[in-house]
């Protein structure tokens, strides 16, 4: 995972959890609490309630991207920087800058004018962008959009979304988002659930992930919550978020937010950090946060290899019960092999393994108990899991139907 340096702030597996706080400067907008049109209030809501509250990011919008208002032009966006800029100047407490934008015109000059950070949410439609932020060496947030600027977000497939984000390329320093919100007509609340639930795919490109997900509708109808209840709903999707592996989260609720992704960071799997890059004869080393073949093969993708070992990148475990003692020797039958790449274990064997060892075949463990002799573990990768499934095919239709379901949702 490529860490990222915005301005002194390190993104990334090897930092903390990042906040990104909301300064809205376009009275369009529609969350009020965030908009502001007067720099000098602007500035002290963003030392009171952004940066005081504990927000990392600091990121302003110089017009609202609700899709059913007009897009705003180069020229109208730079009519409104200055306010964001006076709001920079008079602002006291220390934070990265970030200015929301899809043009490449209004990110230069941000960028000339004291920011440290982009936030395209037309994910480079402006094949310009990638270069003034070269040029400026600044982080971008590269927001999944088709090539079209004023279409920001309006992709509902989770294969599309993740595809959109290569558009143009990537730049040394690009942040990856997978636009959750109603970015079109089309996109409905499953689309961003899926999204959601397939985050880690994301970490595929081995760049740092930004979510924005705060009181978004696809959570709050889950508990048929109004945007003011939403909070809570929120705070628990931030956690899953940072624990699937987001690295920034964009919020209007600074403190309850920094906290939640602080939960989710601290239970958060270990992962081997990626570190600095290796010195020569050193070997480098990462783990990748893969749980699904789909996660496996975004890897293998980034990297070139052979996508047909992503079956083979992902142990399961399953616990099956019911099971008949012909079912249970088939399936000892079908692991007993060295390199199968599955193995199957009967419930209460090792009490008695040493008593009364018992062959590949013979269907149970004398002196188990009946309750114990139906169930075991079958644990193996999803390749390895098929080819059981293969292999014990046609001993019960019961036996059948439980290793289709497994096949099924192993990959």
């Amino acid at each position: 995972m490529r860490n990222v340096d915005a301005a002194g702030l390190g993104i990334g597996d090897d930092h903390p959890p990042r906040i990104m706080g909301v300064l809205n400067v376009s009275a369009e907008s529609p969350y009020d609490p965030s908009v502001y049109d007067d720099p000098g209030e602007a500035a002290a809501y963003v030392d009171e309630e952004l940066i005081g509250e504990g927000a990392d990011i600091v990121d302003v919008g110089l017009e609202s991207a609700n899709k059913d208002l007009d897009v705003l032009s180069a020229e109208q966006e730079l009519d409104r920087l200055d306010t964001a800029v006076e709001t920079l100047e008079s602002t006291s407490g220390d934070a990265v800058w970030s200015i929301e934008t899809r043009y490449h015109e209004v990110a230069d000059e941000a960028l000339s004018r004291g920011f440290d950070m982009v936030n395209d949410i037309c994910g480079f439609a402006d094949p310009e962008m990638p270069r003034i932020c070269r040029e400026h060496d600044a982080v971008v947030s590269k927001m999944a959009s088709p090539p079209d600027l004023e279409r920001p977000g309006a992709i509902e497939d989770v294969d599309d979304i993740y595809e959109a984000l290569s558009m143009n390329g990537l730049t040394d320093k690009t942040i990856l988002d997978p636009a959750f919100g109603g970015w079109s007509v089309e996109k409905t609340h499953e689309d961003d659930r899926e999204t959601f639930h397939r985050l880690r795919e994301f970490r595929g490109y081995g760049r740092p992930l930004l979510v924005s997900i705060n009181r978004k509708s696809f959570l709050k109808t889950i508990a048929g919550r109004s945007t003011e209840e939403a909070l809570p709903v929120s705070l628990a999707a931030t956690s899953m978020a940072v624990e699937r592996g987001a690295h920034v989260i964009r919020t209007h609720d600074v403190a309850e937010t920094r906290d939640a992704a602080l939960v989710g960071a601290e239970f958060a799997r270990d992962r081997v950090p990626s570190g600095d890059e290796a010195d020569a004869g050193e070997v480098a080393v990462e783990e990748l946060d893969v749980t699904t073949v789909r996660e496996a093969e975004r890897h293998l993708d980034r990297l070139g290899a052979d996508p047909s070992v992503a079956g083979d990148a992902v142990v399961r475990t399953y616990e099956l019960g019911g099971l008949t003692d012909e079912a249970v020797g088939a399936l000892r039958a079908a692991t007993a092999e060295p390199g199968v790449g599955a193995a199957f274990t009967l419930a209460g064997s090792a009490a008695h393994e040493t008593a009364s060892p018992s062959s590949a075949t013979d269907g149970g463990t004398p002196g188990c108990s009946g309750a114990d002799r139906g169930s075991g573990l079958l644990v193996g990768t999803p390749n390895a899991v098929s080819g059981v499934r293969s292999s014990v095919s046609g001993v019960s239709d019961a036996l059948d139907a439980a290793l289709e379901r497994i096949d099924d949702t192993s990959k």
